[in-house]
């Protein structure tokens, strides 16, 4: 995964800061006994996926024209060398 670059994308980092926020929240409403903020933030983490994909869809992901996408699409293993 180091090769391709695979999570270093705006819309990657993005979603995760958010579910990692949501997460954290959750744990603490979680220890602090209150249900409803812990489902809320269980929310949260799951904004956190939909935001990323919609920022994926924007261009704001890894494109596709990287070399290990490159040598896949031709049906070579992806750790193959040409």
């Amino acid at each position: 995964m180091a090769g391709s670059s695979h999570g270093h994308t705006p819309a990657a980092w993005t979603g995760v800061i958010i579910a990692f926020i949501g997460f954290c929240a959750a744990g603490a409403f979680m220890v602090a006994a209150q249900p409803v903020g812990f489902w809320a933030s269980m929310g949260v983490v799951l904004l956190g996926g939909v935001v990323g994909a919609i920022m994926r869809m924007m261009g704001l992901g890894q494109k596709n024209e990287h070399p290990v996408h490159q040598i896949a699409s031709k049906g070579e293993p992806a750790g193959a060398k040409s």
